[in-house]
């Protein structure tokens, strides 16, 4: 049992590294200002990195108070199956047959609706990819979604503000499209075992709601940045097409990630298999994103270390509250720690009614696109969409202003 003094530092920490993630883009912006410091500069200036980092100093702060043994069994303690599974799905789905297999049937669709192909484009990537996630899950849809939408939604001639826009909707739509089962979104698989949700639980409750928030948010954001999208952008050299037998091949590496997501051990075996068999096909690949996986998953490891020594203030909030202000405290509280941590939190709490049970989940879905920190896929977003922004750096300042609508359009939804 850790002390109070050690719980009040951690809480210190966990502040700044909040304070960390929105001046993020000042420190890259400082990197260019101090050349001989760029490179530390550029290092704090990665949101991945950001609670990685902070996590280090809260573990070294541990130690010092508490002693070297208490710090390693604390951090020991922590469960890394998510950063892992998001890590390993990451390089998965983007994997070159994956990825030009899901481009062919998006590109197919949208040269037969009769409106400009770019703009079908950006739709489906906004608002059908998001709802694949309840089958593939949430992180494996959002990289889809990042890198089909890249080259359309996020080039350079395209406004920084349409950018944050489209980037504030796609986040917003991964956080509530994998509702509409009961084991592809973290924050409902945090509560399905316990309150015995399933997917036709999901389906009935969550499902229809979710959908239309998901439609309505890709539709207008569409037809607002349409102008921008009426031009087709330059058509890059995709290679030589890759083989049914080793799309299928990929596909199936997929399901099994997905299918043994809660075991590490297992999926981390599957990986294994799938890096040795991307090598013997080399020729069908093009170079896996390990690196990116590795900060997100950097990135939501450190989440875990910080976020367990906040419990002792979070949950008080969440169990005194009735269920609409319940909702609306997740939906807020949801911007400031992972919305997962946040229902997890909640299904501790005994006698906790079915209609909290619903607003507790429901806010923490809504606000699942406000922050980087919101929703484990956001920062596979961040790592995959950032080279389409400015600097190559993903403002949070920008990113709340733009999820700002669509988690409105979201949150009225689920209180129908």
């Amino acid at each position: 049992m850790l002390n109070h003094s050690i719980e009040i530092a951690a809480v210190i920490i966990f502040a700044l590294a909040l304070l960390h993630t929105f001046t993020a883009k000042q420190f890259d912006a400082l990197s260019h200002r101090s050349p001989r410091h760029a490179g530390l500069l550029h290092l704090l200036g990665e949101v991945e990195v950001v609670f990685g980092f902070w996590a280090a100093v809260l573990i070294v702060v541990m130690a010092l108070m508490a002693g070297g043994a208490t710090a390693i069994e604390y951090v020991e303690s922590r469960h890394y199956t998510e950063p892992l599974f998001v890590f390993v799905v990451m390089v998965v789905a983007a994997s070159r047959p994956i990825l030009e297999s899901m481009r062919g049937v998006i590109d197919a669709i949208a040269r037969v609706v009769p409106l400009p192909t770019t703009l079908v484009q950006v739709w489906l990537g906004l608002a059908a990819v998001p709802l694949l996630g309840s089958l593939i899950t949430e992180p494996a849809a959002m990289t889809l979604a990042a890198l089909m939408l890249l080259p359309t939604m996020f080039r350079p001639e395209i406004p920084e503000r349409a950018k944050y826009g489209a980037l504030g909707v796609l986040f917003v739509n991964i956080s509530i499209g994998g509702t509409l089962t009961s084991f592809a979104a973290p924050p409902v698989l945090m509560v399905a075992a316990t309150w015995n949700w399933d997917s036709a639980f999901m389906v009935e409750t969550f499902g229809w709601r979710a959908v239309t928030a998901v439609l309505i948010n890709a539709t207008v954001c569409c037809w607002v940045l349409r102008r921008h999208l009426t031009v087709a952008p330059p058509q890059a050299d995709r290679g030589a097409p890759v083989p049914l037998i080793v799309a299928l091949v990929h596909f199936a590496f997929l399901a099994g990630v997905v299918l043994l997501a809660h075991h590490p051990v297992l999926f981390l075996g599957l990986f294994l298999f799938f890096l040795g068999y991307t090598q013997a096909y080399s020729r069908h690949q093009s170079p896996l994103i390990l690196k990116e996986g590795l900060l997100v998953g950097f990135f939501l490891a450190g989440l875990v270390v910080l976020g367990g020594l906040q419990q002792w203030w979070l949950q008080p909030i969440i169990s005194s509250l009735p269920p609409l202000a319940l909702f609306f405290g997740a939906l807020g509280l949801t911007a400031i720690t992972d919305n997962a941590a946040l229902t997890y939190l909640g299904s501790l709490i005994e006698g906790i009614s079915e209609q909290s049970q619903y607003m507790l989940v429901a806010g923490a879905v809504a606000g699942g696109g406000l922050t980087v920190i919101a929703n484990a896929p956001n920062p596979a977003g961040v790592a995959l969409l950032r080279d389409g922004f400015d600097q190559q750096s993903i403002g949070a300042g920008g990113l709340l202003l733009g999820a700002l609508l669509p988690t409105a359009v979201a949150a009225a939804l689920f209180l129908v």
